[in-house]
């Protein structure tokens, strides 16, 4: 381990699929990130909360977002609760924010997260003419038509500039830097040369490509399971209804992921372009951050730098029109355009595990974890199988950075952070002590608990599965375990009231 601290990266996707990028089975073109691993580590079973201000919560404060509820759910927020810069700080870090928040807890970058500049994109229904966003808490004019401005460009040029601005007025001094992007999040949108370059790529349908990143997969030994069945009917409440669909969107629209051979000609072109700007919006991510690389080697910086690559969620089979609408004139993927990826292309993205962003079943928690840091971990292009959760996140770093996990103002008698530390398995695979994981959003809930998963949809029966064996959770064991079931799901209701009672739930009426 290098005793330097290091300079942090954490960098967020948002709502991109556990097997988008190249090194985690892809075939979407990803060199930056899949260099990054080659020559560093990818964690196999790493975890979000399935939803994209919940997982962001967790990565910024180390706990369970239901220890630090939203500001409308909560009377006041714990002040053990804070954002990773008030422990960095202190340690001598400079801490940048460029991207989306989404952190409800904390509405302002600056004055409550604690970073000391911030370019803030608000407008996640745009991504060509945003409106809504900030430079320092403070806004700034619309963004005009035809400018040239792209989202995931923006975010990574402010983010260079930041470093830019530490190298000139904080030389030796280390830096925190959350780069979190909006993409690939709806609505699918992105530069036309990037959709060009995977023209064809997605002619032969989500089942074709479904089969071919499992064989990768277990080429790379990331995951050795089945692959789950398509879900032909997954529809939040607040989807649009297939008639509405039809209406908005047109002919070309797939409510439900069905096999592809039972889409017409006119679904299969248009859902295979709906992939292509998709895979368009990764592509763009990765050379922003290959951009961010570039200036981390030009400031001499590259290999004191610990960088960390994690999605927010799984891929989201939400179909939702916000913003301007869509207008069926447009080209798809342009900003007059509003589509959504919809559940065929979601259940491809997650290969090979079920469900989508939001549930809690595999597809919407399990998250691609890379790490990269050359002058602190000697090995190259490995993988870490131990379970980890976003609430990791922040004791990892913390100890990296030398931070004090409890400085006085966290208070007398308050909860440690709900995180452990990961640092144990940057030098060999082995699992890191925890006694369970936990997850439970809008109803969905579940357990992780060593090799075992005890998971549930909202209004169902508990279901147990064998992580070592069935990842992508096709065989219930609960009808003959009962023993096990009734243990962890106890364990789980206790973790649920334990959460309770330190956020002051009990007490919001």
């Amino acid at each position: 381990m290098a005793e330097k601290q290091p300079n942090i990266v954490v960098v967020v996707a948002d709502d991109m699929g556990f097997s988008d990028v190249g090194c985690y089975g892809g075939e979407i073109s990803t060199p930056t990130l899949d260099r990054l691993a080659a020559r560093g580590l990818r964690f196999t079973q790493h975890y979000s909360t399935g939803r994209c201000w919940p997982s962001r919560a967790c990565i910024m404060t180390g706990n369970y977002y239901q220890q630090v509820p939203c500001l409308s759910d909560s009377g006041g927020l714990p002040d053990w609760g804070r954002p990773l810069p008030h422990y960095l700080k202190p340690a001598g870090y400079q801490c940048y924010h460029s991207g989306k928040w989404h952190v409800n807890q904390f509405p302002e970058i600056i004055a409550h997260g604690g970073f000391d500049r911030s370019y803030y994109v608000r407008d996640y229904d745009r991504n060509f003419t945003v409106r809504d966003h900030r430079l320092d808490d403070q806004p700034l004019p619309p963004v005009e038509p035809d400018s040239g401005y792209y989202s995931s460009t923006a975010i990574g040029q402010h983010a260079v500039q930041f470093l830019r601005v530490h190298q000139q007025q904080h030389a030796g001094r280390p830096f925190f830097l959350y780069l979190a992007f909006i993409a690939p999040h709806f609505p699918l949108h992105a530069p036309q040369g990037d959709i060009d370059w995977y023209d064809g790529v997605y002619d032969a349908g989500w089942d074709a490509m479904r089969d071919q990143r499992l064989r990768r997969l277990s080429e790379l030994g990331i995951t050795h399971c089945d692959l789950s069945p398509r879900q032909p009917q997954t529809v939040p409440a607040w989807n649009l209804s297939p008639d509405e669909l039809a209406a908005e969107i047109g002919p070309g629209e797939a409510p439900q992921a069905v096999a592809w051979n039972e889409l017409t000609p006119e679904q299969q072109r248009f859902q295979a372009t709906k992939m292509q700007i998709h895979a368009a919006m990764v592509h763009r991510l990765d050379r922003e951050i290959g951009r961010l690389v570039e200036h981390l080697k030009t400031m001499g910086e590259f290999d004191d730098t610990v960088i960390l690559f994690v999605s927010d969620n799984g891929a989201s089979a939400e179909q939702i029109i916000r913003g301007d609408r869509h207008d069926k004139r447009a080209t798809p993927g342009s900003e007059a355009s509003y589509l959504c990826l919809g559940p065929g292309w979601s259940t491809a993205a997650n290969t090979p595990f079920r469900y989508h962003k939001s549930w809690v079943h595999e597809g919407g928690v399990a998250s691609p974890l890379i790490v990269h840091w050359p002058a602190g971990i000697s090995a190259r292009g490995e993988l870490r199988r131990t379970p980890g959760h976003f609430i990791d996140i922040g004791p990892t770093l913390l100890e990296l950075a030398g931070a004090d996990p409890e400085p006085a103002w966290r208070g007398a008698g308050t909860p440690p952070m709900a995180g452990v530390s990961l640092v144990p398995a940057f030098g060999a695979d082995i699992d890191v002590p925890r006694a369970t994981i936990f997850f439970s959003h809008i109803g969905h809930r579940a357990l992780r608990m060593g090799r075992w998963k005890l998971v549930a949809v909202e209004g169902g029966a508990w279901e147990l599965y064998d992580m070592e064996t069935d990842r992508s959770e096709l065989h219930d064991l609960a009808a003959g375990q009962p023993e096990r079931v009734a243990a962890m799901a106890a364990a789980w209701e206790r973790e649920r009231g334990l959460y309770r009672l330190q956020s002051g739930e009990e007490r919001v009426k």
